[in-house]
């Protein structure tokens, strides 16, 4: 008896009894679909992970002014500001782990190009703050000294406010030289950035207007901390290979010198460091990744044990098949062989059935929660290989009991 001749015995046999062949799939179905979503969904996360570093800057934190603390009624953080362009500086010069520390303000307002409008924000920048993010320019330039210096009425768009004023269409190079209106000031688009995407927290980086730092302070918000030289948070990144801990211990020691801070006394400031935040996502998708392959495992247990209990129970309905067979010249192997082979094609059925579920299961994630999936031919192929050991493990007892069986008993069993 050849490899396919037992093949067709054992689909032949699965026809016979559809209904218990599908039943007892199910375990197998459940498990290899919930180790086929649990991979996607992980993958994926993992994927979004390390798109969101790249999107947001490699070894970046951000500093937010502190909050303030009036009849026992804490204000949020923001409420007093207690950061400015000075205290950049410091950072930059008194501790070497850092790079560039990028002083900024943002606001929010109408932005207007001929008979265009939009709804905008719009950050008081330097230079330095396309450093810390890694965010190039699709065309145009950066803003110079006396721009800076002088509070110049110059811009630097992103793409979808591109998009919002000067049409869906429109190439970037048609925004330069334009004048562009933002809370009634007049601002000449002098560069346009590259496409970013969303942040981590599913906001539209490229729907932003970035002006100098002093033109945001003395133009749009008014000069009323123009000249404390006030700042509304900073984005801090670190030298490659520096330690990120240490950067961020050293900038606290150092702010909390520069407020003058009591031991004991609050922070006027927070720190966040955007790579532990990323990181802290990935843990939870893990944990989500954790549960599912919880219920995989049982799932192909259960499912294992259903093969290993209908095969037991086949071999007793066809205890006098088996007998018939032996007399005519089977050999044990020969049965072992063909149980062998039905337990097995149940699972691998099952585990084919599961990748198709599996698949439609991550897709349905990823349309309903927003989250990424990644299904990779390798795992797929993975997961249907261990369905197949799944049905050899569980269903080599009853074909062994099978082919030890003795021929003359089994013709006389009824």
């Amino acid at each position: 008896m050849n490899l396919w001749s037992t093949l067709l015995i054992a689909l032949n046999a699965l026809k016979v009894n559809k209904l218990r062949s599908t039943l007892t799939m199910l375990g197998i179905i459940i498990g290899v679909g919930a180790v086929i979503t649990m991979l996607a969904v992980g993958n994926g996360a993992q994927a979004r992970v390390e798109e969101q570093i790249k999107l947001l800057g490699s070894n970046v934190m951000i500093m937010f002014p502190g909050s303030t603390l009036a009849s026992g009624a804490r204000g949020g953080a923001g409420s007093v500001q207690s950061l400015t362009e000075d205290d950049a500086q410091a950072i930059v010069r008194e501790v070497p782990e850092v790079q560039v520390a990028a002083a900024t303000m943002r606001g929010s307002g109408q932005a207007i190009f001929g008979n265009s409008n939009w709804f905008t924000t719009f950050h008081g920048i330097n230079n330095d703050f396309f450093e810390a993010r890694d965010w190039p320019l699709a065309v145009g330039r950066d803003f110079e000294g006396p721009e800076m210096s002088g509070a110049g009425k110059v811009a630097i768009i992103g793409q979808t406010v591109l998009a919002k004023l000067f049409g869906d269409n429109a190439q970037p190079e048609e925004a330069l030289g334009q004048t562009v209106r933002v809370r009634q000031v007049p601002f000449t688009v002098v560069g346009v950035l590259s496409k970013k995407g969303q942040s981590m927290l599913g906001a539209d980086q490229d729907d932003a207007i970035f002006v100098p730092l002093t033109t945001a302070r003395n133009r749009l918000f008014g000069n009323q901390a123009g000249k404390l030289r006030r700042i509304g948070s900073m984005t801090i990144k670190t030298r490659e290979g520096a330690s990120m801990a240490e950067a961020e211990e050293k900038i606290r020691l150092l702010m909390r010198q520069r407020q003058r801070l009591q031991p004991g006394q609050e922070d006027a400031f927070t720190i966040r460091n955007l790579t532990e935040i990323l990181q802290a996502q990935e843990a939870s998708s893990k944990i989500l990744a954790l549960l599912l392959a919880a219920v995989a495992g049982v799932s192909l247990l259960v499912g294992g044990i259903g093969i290993m209990n209908i095969m037991l129970v086949s071999v007793t309905e066809r205890t006098r098949e088996i007998g018939v067979r032996m007399a005519i010249g089977a050999k044990p192997r020969h049965i072992l062989a063909q149980f062998l082979a039905e337990a097995v094609a149940i699972s691998m059925v099952g585990g084919l059935m599961g990748v198709g579920i599996g698949t439609l299961a991550a897709q349905r994630i990823a349309l309903q929660f927003k989250w990424p999936t990644l299904i990779r031919p390798d795992v797929t192929l993975i997961a249907v290989a261990f369905s197949a050991l799944v049905g050899i493990g569980f269903g080599l007892y009853p074909a062994r009991k099978a082919s030890k069986l003795d021929p003359i008993q089994a013709l006389r069993f009824e």
